[in-house]
């Protein structure tokens, strides 16, 4: 399984358990990269569901494309990401007949690549490689079943988790090549033993223009929602059980008489359910929040805020990199990250000068380097230009995929 190379009438299958047009963030990035290394000549699939990540009852065609990707849609259950045992049953499902389709399109000399959408995939994938005589190539978002662990929402029992553990760590170390989010992440890998000649780094890149960084003064929804010349702390995507948002919340309130200064919430998710009912319940008014907006209008969303905020809790560095970061550098605004200061985005943070790291519990912190910002316009646009500069050198979609096409072709 490991000394095939891809050849011209070799295939790239990849299996993700979503894949459509306005998709979610992560699946995003799928169809960016199914659909340049199908341009680029590569016979490129997508094994996927019928459903899609908003709507479980959604029914998609079976055979379908995107430009030049094949698209397989398989049969799951329809129970939705709403309760924790129907999630379970439409991942089983997925597994089972993602696996079939796969050791049926699956060749000698194919490439495999998984994508941690449903967790565990990558032992569906090793299996069927091997099977077919393919390779593997895992490409981690995250790494489970730590995540679920660590975050309290693991429901296998002690025995189960362990023989799924040493079977992840099994098709980890059967790939050819893992493709992780960072430099934390690695760490993580080559902990549990895999080779460190077998991970390869390669971040996630945003979906926003970042040809045309716009500036605050011409965003359309500040503007619709007359925010003016106020101070605007923004955050735009997922808030959830992965992320920390109290300190933010307290900072909120010992700032609530400072009208200058106001938070833009845009986006759903658990955690951003809590923060609107606290910020309800402790009667505060700098607080605005908005449903996720429509996906072309992203650049818009992130150009309305002077500055975003991003977290995660310190105990899931290495295992998640939250990925609206690249959005809010392409964006040309300044970062505030909320969490381990020797997490991943903190090092890159300090290396390129594009913010502040702050750790989890350190209201003033917080709220002394919003009244920095606040009051330094050349720092906000310093700050904003050195992230912009990083992104396009380092964060960039087109340097991601040549990078992609490289470890394909390797």
């Amino acid at each position: 399984m490991t000394g095939m190379r891809p050849t011209a009438a070799s295939k790239i299958v990849f299996v993700n358990r979503y894949f459509y047009p306005d998709q979610s963030a992560t699946s995003q990035l799928l169809t960016d990269l199914a659909s340049a290394l199908a341009d680029s000549g590569l016979d490129v699939h997508v094994v996927c569901s019928r459903q899609r990540y908003d709507d479980s009852s959604a029914r998609l065609v079976s055979k379908d494309s995107v430009g030049r990707v094949a698209v397989h849609r398989v049969w799951t259950s329809r129970f939705g990401r709403a309760r924790l045992v129907g999630r379970a049953v439409d991942y089983a499902t997925f597994y089972m007949s993602s696996g079939l389709a796969l050791f049926r399109l699956l060749r000698r000399g194919d490439t495999v690549i998984a994508k941690t959408d449903p967790p565990l995939i990558s032992i569906v994938a090793m299996l069927a490689a091997k099977l077919r005589g393919a390779q593997l190539i895992n490409w981690l978002q995250d790494i489970f079943p730590e995540v679920a662990s660590l975050l309290g929402a693991n429901p296998l029992p002690p025995l189960l988790d362990s023989l799924l553990r040493r079977c992840r760590d099994l098709s980890l170390r059967a790939a050819r090549t893992n493709v992780v989010l960072g430099e934390r992440m690695r760490e993580r890998l080559q902990l549990i033993g895999i080779s460190p000649e077998k991970i390869r780094i390669v971040e996630n890149w945003a979906e926003v223009d970042p040809e045309k960084p716009k500036p605050a003064s011409i965003s359309t929804l500040r503007s619709r929602l007359g925010l003016g010349d106020q101070f605007v702390v923004g955050y735009s995507g997922n808030l959830g059980r992965a992320h920390e948002c109290q300190t933010l919340l307290d900072s909120a309130e010992i700032l609530q008489n400072d009208t200058a200064i106001v938070f833009l919430m845009i986006g759903g998710g658990v955690g951003m359910t809590q923060l609107n009912r606290a910020v309800v319940e402790r009667g505060l008014k700098n607080f605005r929040f908005l449903p996720y907006q429509p996906r072309e209008s992203l650049g818009d969303c992130l150009a309305a805020a002077d500055v975003h905020w991003v977290s995660l809790l310190p105990s899931l560095e290495g295992l998640i990199v939250p990925s609206k970061f690249y959005g809010i550098l392409a964006a040309a605004r300044p970062v505030i990250f909320i969490g381990d200061p020797d997490g991943e985005l903190s090092r890159v943070i300090r290396a390129a000068q594009c913010g502040s790291a702050i750790s989890v519990g350190d209201v003033k912190g917080l709220v002394r380097a919003l009244g920095d910002l606040k009051v330094d316009p050349r720092r906000l646009e310093r700050e904003g230009s050195n992230g912009y500069r990083r992104y396009c050198e380092r964060y960039s979609a087109r340097r991601a995929i040549e990078d992609w096409k490289l470890i394909v072709r390797a």
